[in-house]
């Protein structure tokens, strides 16, 4: 027999609308419910173990990162891809002077 278990449900009401009553103050707890299939399709194997989650340090996930570095890839071409029709770089372009170094009278 295989177990599927789940804990999206969330209050009372999602679980069965009828038995909530309105004037009741519903308190958060999770449902937990279980489906049971006669027989796993062929090929499909149960896992060995479960696998260990780490929650993700900040949003700091794998993915995420791919993903802003990609970006951060596209967008330095396009810098230079810019500087290279324009012929300035992109202080120039922005308006920024440059070229005076640091401008500061002793």
């Amino acid at each position: 027999m295989a177990t599927i278990s789940s804990s999206f449900l969330q209050t009372p009401y999602q679980l069965s609308p009828h038995l909530f009553k309105p004037h009741q103050i519903s308190t958060k707890r999770a449902v937990f419910f279980k489906v049971q299939a006669a027989k796993l399709p062929a090929g499909v194997e149960l896992p060995k173990s479960q696998p260990k989650f780490q929650a993700p340090f900040l949003g700091f996930t794998k993915t995420a990162e791919i993903w802003n570095s990609r970006a951060c890839m596209i967008g330095l071409i396009g810098t230079f891809i810019v500087e290279l029709i324009l012929n300035k770089g992109i202080l120039e372009i922005i308006g920024v002077e440059i070229g005076k170094g640091l401008d500061i009278p002793l």
